[in-house]
């Protein structure tokens, strides 16, 4: 459950639990539906919250370039580069051979 659903189930419990009102001899008592989604609703948000923090974007550090203080928390060092030669010596001319006659 990702942090959208868990708002939308926070909502949805919230509209059951205060603003709809049912007759008093119904089997499903809607209140208590409303609160039970939205206790679930902030568990589910609690939960991705935590599980965002620990294995979200950001934990392997693949994405961060170094900042000003260095490489970011977790970032892997031995990256490769790409050299790009600008000025490239000419290749050498023919092998000196006997002197003319």
């Amino acid at each position: 459950m990702g942090v959208p659903v868990s708002l939308i189930l926070i909502a949805v419990g919230a509209v059951l639990a205060f603003a709809v009102h049912q007759d008093p001899g119904a089997s499903v008592d809607v209140d208590v539906v409303g609160w039970i989604l939205m206790i679930v609703g902030v568990v589910g948000l609690l939960l991705s919250l935590l599980w965002w923090e620990r294995v979200g974007p950001g934990s392997l550090g693949w994405h961060r370039g170094p900042g000003p203080y260095g490489p970011g928390p977790g970032a892997r060092t031995g990256r490769r580069r790409t050299v790009i030669e600008d000025d490239v010596p000419p290749p050498p001319g023919p092998p000196p051979g006997p002197p003319p006659p």
